[in-house]
């Protein structure tokens, strides 16, 4: 080395400077692939809804109406749909002239179908001797014995939800939390049922369930539909009065909750639209006008 010569390098000021931006551009990176990741997620998740709602369509061309929301041995909507999301295989082994219950359904009741289960949604079935489903039937247009054809909604397919996407119970039968676990009642409660009907049970951990769709077979109330009578993401509890009916809403871990409408589009609903909106959403009959907030 020459005298007076000084070796080249890089000052203390400058290597904290470059660790500073290589922490900055990993942190750029990490919450951009973050992002993607969750818009993946979304898509898929609309992906789902958009599969049933055409196959509904599919269904009506064949039989000239939607299928019934639950029949008179409790198959649901979805069970009666399998023909139109490519599980005709699961569908011919189904006895459908036996209840849901009934021993000769069992193994297929356990069988998962990826369509069916939301990929927002990270909980595992609530039963595992069940298939769970993440999306119920809108119980004014979907309900016992139903044959409710498009042109009969007068509301208009774009404006009425057909089914709506909402969270698993997680076979927990405690009231911790109502994203969760639900009321489970009789069926003589439905008389007089009201939207508080299940505060002071979740106050006194009473008559809790959390099995909250566990089954895409079944078509009874919040196994198969809902009826959205409490505002989406609401802090009262879902409640069923032995499956034959209650209040419920849909749930969601994000503020904003997926929806198939009877057109067979899809949309994203923010939870904090108002429950008059809301409501006018899900009759197909009832002649309002949805609010700004839609």
């Amino acid at each position: 080395m020459r005298p007076g010569s000084r070796r080249s390098g890089f000052t203390l000021f400058q290597l904290l400077l470059i660790v500073a931006i290589v922490v900055i551009m990993l942190g750029l990176y990490t919450a951009a692939t973050g992002g993607i990741q969750q818009r993946a997620t979304q898509v898929n998740a609309t992906n789902n809804l958009k599969i049933l709602m055409l196959a509904v369509h599919n269904y009506h061309d064949t039989n000239g109406n939607m299928p019934p929301g639950v029949d008179a041995n409790q198959f649901s909507a979805t069970a009666k749909l399998l023909p139109y999301i490519e599980q005709d295989a699961v569908s011919k082994r189904i006895d459908f002239k036996q209840s849901i219950d009934d021993k000769a359904n069992a193994a297929l009741r356990a069988i998962r179908i990826k369509t069916l289960e939301s990929p927002l949604d990270p909980q595992g079935p609530p039963r595992k001797e069940y298939g769970p489903t993440n999306y119920l039937y809108n119980d004014k247009v979907f309900f016992l014995n139903s044959k409710t054809s498009l042109v009969a909604i007068a509301d208009g397919t774009s404006n009425t939800v057909g089914i709506g996407e909402t969270l698993k119970g997680d076979g927990k039968p405690q009231a911790e939390d109502v994203k969760r676990q639900h009321i489970l009642l009789g069926k003589a409660d439905l008389k007089g049922l009201t939207p508080d009907a299940g505060v002071k049970h979740w106050k006194a951990d009473k008559n809790v369930a959390a099995d909250r769709c566990a089954s895409w077979m079944d078509g009874r109330f919040l196994q198969g539909t809902f009826n959205g009578q409490l505002k989406l993401n609401d802090e009262r509890p879902d409640v069923s009065c032995a499956g034959l009916g209650g209040v419920s809403a849909l749930r969601s871990l994000e503020q904003l909750v997926n929806v198939g409408l009877a057109d067979g589009s899809v949309r994203t609903v923010s939870i904090a639209v108002s429950q008059t909106t809301w409501q006018a959403a899900l009759t197909p009959n009832g002649g309002e006008v949805l609010g700004s907030d839609w």
